[in-house]
């Protein structure tokens, strides 16, 4: 975890205050950083690479690169619906409409939710779409007016439409670019000799090119489990590869065979890490995806190694420039509200109300952190995996803004859909769930 990048700058982030914030990223987390910084009485400017906001929820039918060239964004197919109910999804201070008649919802009513959110608090004159941002470098403040000892940040954008690339001048930078874009694809031996087709995740968007096939789908996360599930409706079998410790203990279709991971590929197949060889039609690799931030020069110190990013103070902020910010890094997390708790945070950073370590105190708890991880038994790349231990990170960031923590409901539910999702995967979402207060839910028959 140690830096190799010494910053050149002095810096006193004791007394940050900002006017001017570039974000990157028009999805739920550049969203809410636009509106809690313009609440904040900052003038934030988005860059969205894409033709509209959403992120992630941007469904494409297109696979590999877009109309510019530049590799599609998202990993929306046709028919996905939320693994969580609506109700622990939505931003705190903004409901999803109440006509919605479901708790699990397709994945265009999570977008249509993000339009209706940048309409509700005015953010669209801030966002610039089809821009692409290509170069953030920390530059010296000079000229600027300001005394803090920052750099501020020089940002480089192509318009996509108009072909024209302009570089402008920032205070800071909240980064909000998501991490489910870029696929991590391991590297199975034989795989060259293997004859079937090879997919990810990322570019799935419809059962039917199965129809009668063999499919061996790897890694059981959650789109793996969503789309194996999913193929059992029109392929003569799937296998579900994967190296968890014990098998899935939903019932699952009678088509749909638990097996080992798959370490190998030969002509017609795999071998599993058992010794068990299987023939398979077609390889779909639910594999995850990796942090990418080919933005950013080699002078912003930010390094990404086996699955971390580093150094991020409270994996947020850049311990070596920390008016650079990033949201949504970690996983396993109730994204939005987690999102908005990052923002408010970052937010108060941003205008002085809320004061940091010193660079180098900031990097050494960082270290300390990662250290602390490994002596408990996770795995490197796990570092910025949250899971249960989200709340209490939650709430450490609320307490140090001085901002209201979240209804313990949000908590509950999530929690209590967690344990009935790995037990009934194939009905879970049928339910339907409604707030009752701020501790309590209730199931609406």
């Amino acid at each position: 975890m140690a830096s190799h990048f010494q910053t050149p700058f002095r810096l006193n982030v004791n007394k940050l205050k900002m006017s001017r914030v570039g974000v990157i990223g028009a999805g739920g987390a550049g969203l809410c950083a636009a509106r809690h910084l313009l609440a904040a009485g900052l003038k934030p400017q988005v860059w969205e690479a894409t033709c509209g906001l959403g992120g992630t929820w941007r469904h494409s039918t297109r696979t590999g690169t877009d109309q510019y060239g530049l590799p599609i964004f998202s990993s929306m197919y046709n028919n996905l619906r939320t693994n969580l109910p609506k109700e622990v999804m939505a931003f705190p201070d903004f409901p999803f409409p109440s006509e919605d008649d479901t708790s699990f919802v397709h994945h265009t009513t999570v977008s249509d939710y993000l339009t209706r959110y940048a309409t509700h608090f005015n953010l669209f004159p801030h966002i610039k779409t089809d821009h692409h941002v290509q170069k953030v470098a920390p530059t010296p403040n000079s000229g600027s007016g300001n005394t803090d000892g920052l750099p501020r940040w020089a940002i480089t954008v192509r318009d996509l439409k108009q072909h024209i690339t302009t570089t402008d001048v920032y205070d800071a930078v909240v980064i909000c670019n998501g991490h489910y874009s870029k696929p991590s694809i391991p590297s199975l031996p034989g795989v060259e000799e293997y004859q079937g087709r090879q997919m990810h995740s990322h570019d799935y968007r419809e059962p039917k090119p199965f129809t009668g096939e063999t499919v061996l789908v790897l890694g059981a996360g959650a789109s793996g489990i969503d789309i194996a599930i999913e193929l059992c409706s029109v392929a003569k079998q799937v296998y579900l590869s994967h190296n968890q410790k014990s098998n899935i203990a939903s019932d699952l279709p009678k088509n749909l065979h638990q097996v080992k991971g798959a370490t190998e590929a030969t002509r017609d197949g795999f071998i599993l890490t058992d010794g068990r060889r299987v023939q398979a039609d077609a390889i779909i690799y639910c594999t995850g995806y990796e942090y990418s931030f080919s933005f950013l020069c080699e002078s912003c110190g930010i390094r990404v190694r086996r699955g971390q990013v580093t150094p991020l103070y409270r994996h947020i902020h850049n311990a070596l420039l920390p008016s650079m910010a990033f949201i949504g890094i970690p996983v396993q997390i109730c994204p939005f509200p987690f999102f908005d708790t990052q923002v408010r945070y970052v937010t108060k950073v941003l205008t002085g109300e809320v004061s940091l370590p010193s660079p180098e105190d900031m990097e050494a708890t960082t270290q300390q952190e990662f250290h602390r991880h490994m002596k408990e038994g996770h795995a490197p790349e796990d570092f910025h995996l949250m899971s249960s231990t989200q709340w209490e990170y939650m709430k450490e960031l609320t307490d140090a803004a001085g901002e209201k923590p979240l209804p313990s409901v949000i908590k509950t539910l999530f929690t209590d859909v967690r344990k009935i999702r790995n037990n009934n995967l194939l009905t879970y979402k049928q339910a339907k769930y409604r707030f009752t207060g701020p501790e309590t839910y209730e199931v609406v028959q």
